[in-house]
Order: structure tokens, then C-alpha cells, then sequence
């Protein structure tokens, strides 16, 4: 029975220093993990810190590009000797249109020389208002167009029509300018040209 007892007190002391030794053990690798977590936050705010520095460079870069792109289809026509005067937008419009006979085209580099003769509406027919002037537009001014299209409707490119307008007065256009006297583009009037 005694060697019973020095079994179960040594058993017993065992046990307690294995409980003293597992504790700190338990205690490092918590330690560890958190200090794991920490390292890993850490590496995560400093590259997602790195990512919106880069992400801004890029952005304020691709904006600084984007600024030296080349103008819009827009310009202001080239002055002539006529009474033209380039039409504004009413309040509260974009565009302003002047209706008339678009002819003469004439290619030349990255732009389009047309003849206009202004016209009006009587009765639904194109009656000239005796006013004529000249356009200088980019090759790549927007057209609307349907006749000149081959009957369905389609946006062209002046650049693409030049053989069609290079003629004389035939086909009728709305021509859309904007508040700074620009053309914007050209639209087919085909209920009037036929």
C-alpha cells in the first residue's frame, strides 16, 4: 500500500510539472499567432497603402493623358466674306441648327472644306435664303445620315462622304452648332432634299 501512495504522489507531481511546463508553452504559441495576426495586418495596411498610392498615380497620369488628346469634332468655322453668322442655342438648348445645301466638299489633310447655302422652310419645300459660306470641319465630323447611306439610317464620318458632297447643291443638312459658335455635327434633312 505505501508503494501505492509513492505511485500516486509521484504520479501527482508529474502531472503538476507537466501542467507548469505545458502552460508557458500554450501561453508562447498564442503569443506567437498574435504576433503573427499583427505582422500580417501590418504588411496588409502598408500594401494597401502602396496599392491607393499607385492607384492615384495612375489615375491622376491617365487624367493628364487624357488632356492632351486631340479636341473634339468641333470647330469654329473658318471665316468667309459672306453675312454668316454662326447660330446660337436658345435658353436652355445645347445646339443650335442652320438648315441648308451642303456641296462643294473638298478634302484636304485631316479636314473637309464644304459649301453652305442657307435655306428655309416654306410650306415643307427648301426655299434659299441667299446666304453662303464655307465650313473647314475634321475628317471624322459626325454625319447622320440616310439617303447618303443607302436609304437606312447610319452615322458617317464627313471624311467618308466627300465623293457624295463633292458636287453641286443636292443634299440638305441640319447643321448643329454649339454655344461657341462650333459645328457639332451634321444631320441628313432627308424629308426636304427629295
Amino acid at each position: 500500500m505505501a508503494d501505492e501512495t509513492k505511485l500516486e504522489d509521484h504520479l501527482a507531481a508529474l502531472a503538476e510539472s507537466g501542467l507548469r511546463h505545458a502552460a508557458p508553452v500554450a501561453a508562447e504559441r498564442i503569443r506567437a499567432r498574435g504576433e503573427r495576426r499583427l505582422r500580417r495586418r501590418r504588411a496588409a495596411l502598408v500594401s494597401g497603402g502602396a496599392l491607393l498610392a499607385v492607384a492615384v498615380t495612375v489615375g491622376g497620369l491617365s487624367l493628364a493623358w487624357a488632356s492632351r488628346g486631340p479636341e473634339p469634332p468641333a470647330v469654329t468655322p473658318t471665316p468667309t466674306d459672306s453675312s454668316f453668322v454662326p447660330p446660337a442655342p436658345a435658353a436652355g438648348e445645347e445646339y443650335a441648327g442652320e438648315l441648308g445645301y451642303v456641296y462643294g466638299a473638298v478634302a484636304k489633310g485631316d479636314t473637309v472644306r464644304v459649301t453652305v447655302e442657307q435655306l428655309r422652310t416654306v410650306r415643307g419645300a427648301a426655299t434659299p435664303v441667299g446666304v453662303v459660306h464655307t465650313l473647314t470641319l475634321p475628317r471624322g465630323t459626325l454625319v447622320e445620315a440616310r439617303q447618303l447611306g443607302g436609304g437606312s439610317p447610319e452615322d458617317l464620318d464627313l471624311g467618308r462622304l466627300v465623293g457624295r458632297l463633292a458636287g453641286g447643291p443636292r443634299w440638305v443638312f441640319v447643321i448643329d452648332y454649339d454655344s461657341e459658335g462650333r459645328v457639332h455635327s451634321l444631320r441628313e434633312a432627308y424629308w426636304l432634299a427629295e
